[in-house]
């Protein structure tokens, strides 16, 4: 990529009033990430979300000059820049409307390997909590999933020292630039993580561990995954926040169950009560209830699945031919290539689920299994 096609792509993230929202729809709106510097106001007043004030107040210069200033410190500093159109960027994040415009990558692993997991809790672990978080990363070693979560003190720290000690990739999510560590503490594993796994934020450099950015940084643990799993956590507090933003993306939630008078399953409990996550008690019944399956597994039923390919009505033949196309598509994608409606789609879908012709990921997902 050249550098002046990057300058304009991180350039959009220091225009004032611009989100991740409204950054996507100037993009949409002008044909470009350039464009966007190069469009006359008046007519960018005529952007849904902008508007005249917006418009006026965009300071492109000063973000252009920013810009220059971020990519010289991620070159320097061996950091990958991902915009969200890039075949690099998560592709899990692809389907969120609020998902980052540009990520800031630093590490040694794709963000698009086949399984993906987020792992969430209180940063007052107790034994009870780091024991599960243990057992869970173990019991998924046949998997081989990556483990994201948030490189904090109590569950996230735990989550990334076994997935290190395990050898599965493992990312920590910031919420600041990647030119500190935050807790300082953790600096050591965070180095080790770079070597198979990384440190992934949305923050320049520059910007620090301020209380507004953690929430902010929870919906990248809530989307880039399949699955988030609460080991512990209280009445309130961050794995709260990410679980709720993952139902709202259609993500899968799993938790564990405690006693009901332990302060830190309370918030466990009320996601199991409230139907906002799914009751787990080990990492093999989560790998049943993701789908997930052992390589020697597919081989086995590869052969019956095949037979059952050729029995497909037209419709179905149609769905099965755009997930021949491109495999890992959303309903909304699957709808507006076979021209079917949500509805029968829904119906075509489950049958062939059912039969072992596709299998259903989490967001509304679907991936053809032979």
């Amino acid at each position: 990529m050249l550098d002046e096609e990057l300058i304009y792509r991180v350039g959009l993230t220091f225009l004032n009033g611009v989100g991740d929202i409204t950054a996507k729809k100037l993009i949409a709106y002008c044909g470009g990430a350039e464009a966007v510097f190069k469009e006359k106001k008046a007519l960018l007043e005529k952007v849904p979300g902008i508007g005249k004030i917006t418009a006026q107040q965009l300071n492109q210069i000063e973000a252009l000059k920013r810009a220059e200033e971020e990519i010289e410190y991620i070159r320097s500093n061996n950091i990958q820049p991902l915009f969200f159109l890039d075949e690099e960027y998560p592709q899990r994040l692809k389907n969120i409307d609020d998902a980052p415009v540009m990520l800031y990558f630093k590490g040694n692993c794709s963000l698009n390997r086949q399984k993906h997991v987020s792992i969430v809790g209180t940063r007052n672990a107790t034994e009870y909590g780091k024991d599960l978080c243990e057992k869970l990363i173990q019991d998924l070693i046949p998997f081989n999933p990556s483990i994201y979560s948030g490189l904090a003190f109590g569950i996230d720290i735990c989550a990334h020292k076994n997935a290190l000690k395990n050898n599965l990739p493992t990312i920590g999510i910031v919420a600041h630039g990647l030119d500190r560590i935050y807790p300082a503490q953790h600096k050591s594993f965070a180095e080790d993580m770079q070597e198979y796994g990384g440190l992934l934020t949305d923050f320049p450099s520059k910007t620090n561990p301020d209380r507004e950015n953690f929430p902010k940084r929870n919906r990248i643990i809530a989307g880039i995954s399949d699955a988030t799993i609460v080991v512990e956590a209280g009445e309130k507090g961050g794995a709260l926040i990410t679980a709720e933003i993952a139902n709202s993306y259609n993500r899968d939630v799993f938790t564990f169950p405690g006693k009901v008078n332990d302060t830190y399953s309370k918030g466990c409990n009320w996601l199991i009560k409230t139907h906002r996550a799914s009751l787990i008690e080990s990492g093999a019944e989560l790998a049943f209830l993701l789908g997930w399956e052992l390589e020697n597994e597919n081989k086995k039923t590869e052969k019956a699945q095949t037979s059952l390919f050729v029995e497909l009505n037209e419709d179905e033949k149609l769905i099965a031919d755009v997930l021949q196309l491109q495999n890992e598509q959303h309903i909304d994608q699957i709808c507006v290539k076979t021209g079917l409606t949500q509805g029968k789609a829904s119906m075509l879908l489950l049958n062939m689920e059912f039969n072992g012709i596709i299998k259903a990921l989490p967001g509304k997902i679907y991936q053809l299994v032979v």
